[in-house]
């Protein structure tokens, strides 16, 4: 029999946002509008101690109150704490999948994806992930993807454990933002102190490089490093694995600096005492991780006691934005074996594939190397699906988004690894209206569209959150199709620790 604050709660919450109600037996929570806009509605106790914090207006209701708010970041904390499953924790070693959200109004339609394509909850899904580079060029901070994760995992009836992945950190004041938010996964990405010369520096060179190494921040000496890993075979399941002199004085100048900010940023982060899982992303630099190198990352990692849930190593091919897999699928295929085998057996850990949106020819093949020890971590492509429901339903806005790719493309491409020539993007004016959704199943097309969004949102921010709200079973359903795309190859695979969302 259900209590009297149940009761009341269902009565009052006939009009609430499908899905979005929830109580945990002492209080319930719902939502009405779209996920976009609209009032959270919260019922407990009058003698509640949450009251103190809500953001909004109350009402008596006998022994109970009713509260009224915004969708701030005051009433996000209340959600979490009413719905705890939403607060965001440690995922471990399960299956897992990032779907970045550039917009906050992605999230229902990722839910009704992974129910779609993993209807017994093993793949753990990260709603909120986004990079800091990203946050800056859609004027977001740490707190509002935080927060927007919530409301639409709430509005959708979300009901499993989810992380919260603080992207592609540099800074010790990135690594105190995301933990002050919330974020439960720190993906650091020390790229900007890999040295990717040292694959081709000669000797004299090489020494020189390695003695200017930071030996204190790495604990250990030239020295000892040298002796450590003389000649030194490499348990690896499979592999037979040395790495030699050279491979070693290679592998140590080209990450040597970048374990030393990684083990920097560890530091920082364990400082805080937060609970959080740490991935190690290498990915985003110009020659590809051997795996040799892959072994001496894993090993110094160790050694560091940096325990990382994933490592993202800069795989064979081009992993371009928006775009499949550009390169030897069958070069991948057997890199991607070796790579899984190093990090189950020197880890275990999950190989984290970065620029993994749209790589619907790669998935099958990581699913499958990695036994399920993987993590999947997609961006922009939810944006280029909002822009599809913009060319359905606005020609016009999106021919406004169209132009403002064409201008700034070449500027906004700069830290972007894409291969996309503008020439063979047609111009707004180019394109019939009947045919502008297809310019999202256009390869460059795409990447223009992927890279120019923080220019689009700085012009026509409103009107395409307007759109996007007035469409929402449209853009929640194109979600979901294109997401099912990138999970159902991981299914047969997956690996969990136990338990189902």
């Amino acid at each position: 029999m259900e209590s009297d604050l149940l009761v009341k709660a269902r009565e009052l919450a006939r009009n609430a946002h499908p899905d979005s109600f929830f109580s945990d037996g002492h209080r319930a929570i719902w939502l009405d509008g779209t996920v976009a806009k609209g009032t959270v509605h919260v019922l407990a106790s009058a003698s509640d101690d949450l009251w103190q914090r809500f953001d909004g207006d109350t009402e008596p209701t006998g022994t109970l109150l009713t509260g009224s708010g915004p969708r701030s970041a005051a009433n996000a904390v209340i959600t979490r704490a009413i719905a705890t499953h939403l607060k965001p924790v440690p995922l471990g070693l399960d299956t897992s999948a990032g779907f970045g959200d550039r917009l906050g109004l992605a999230t229902p339609g990722h839910v009704r994806a992974l129910r779609t394509a993993n209807p017994n909850g093993a793949i753990r899904p990260i709603f909120a992930q986004q990079s800091i580079r990203e946050m800056a060029r859609t004027n977001r901070t740490p707190q509002s993807v935080m927060d927007d994760a919530t409301w639409g995992a709430l509005s959708a009836g979300w009901s499993g454990p989810v992380g919260a992945d603080a992207d592609h950190l540099k800074t010790e004041a990135d690594v105190r933002a995301c933990v002050n938010a919330g974020f439960t996964f720190f993906t650091f990405d020390p790229g900007d102190h890999v040295d990717d010369d040292a694959a081709q520096d000669d000797a004299t060179t090489l020494d020189s490089k390695l003695d200017a190494l930071p030996w204190d921040a790495l604990r250990t000496s030239k020295r000892d490093m040298l002796d450590r890993y003389r000649d030194m075979r490499v348990p690896v399941d499979g592999l037979d694995l040395t790495i030699g002199l050279e491979s070693l004085t290679r592998a140590a100048v080209k990450y040597g600096r970048a374990l030393a900010q990684a083990a920097h940023l560890q530091g920082v982060l364990a400082a805080t005492g937060a609970p959080h899982e740490i991935e190690v992303s290498v990915d985003e630099t110009g020659t590809p991780t051997t795996l040799a190198e892959h072994a001496f990352l894993a090993l110094e990692l160790a050694r560091l006691a940096i325990p990382v849930v994933s490592l993202a190593p800069r795989f064979v091919g081009r992993f371009e934005k928006g775009v499949d897999f550009r390169g030897s699928l069958d070069e991948l295929a057997l890199t991607l074996d070796a790579h899984a085998r190093i990090a189950r057996s020197l880890g275990p850990y999950k190989l984290s594939l970065h620029s993994g949106s749209d790589k619907f020819s790669v998935y099958p093949l990581i699913a499958e190397a990695t036994h399920g020890l993987v993590h999947l971590k997609t961006a922009g492509t939810s944006y280029l699906e909002a822009l599809r429901v913009t060319a359905m339903h606005d020609p016009a806005l999106f021919r406004d988004i169209l132009a403002i790719a064409h201008d700034r493309f070449e500027v906004d491409r700069a830290s972007y690894l894409i291969g996309a020539e503008l020439a063979r993007v047609p111009a707004p004016d180019q394109v019939a209206d009947a045919d502008l959704p297809s310019l999202l199943d256009d390869d460059d097309a795409r990447q223009v569209l992927h890279v120019t969004y923080g220019s689009a949102l700085d012009a026509i921010r409103p009107r395409l959150l307007d759109l996007l709200s007035r469409h929402e079973d449209d853009h929640d359903a194109t979600i979901e199709r294109h997401f099912f795309r990138h999970l159902a190859p991981f299914v047969p695979h997956v690996h969990s620790q136990g338990g189902s969302a």
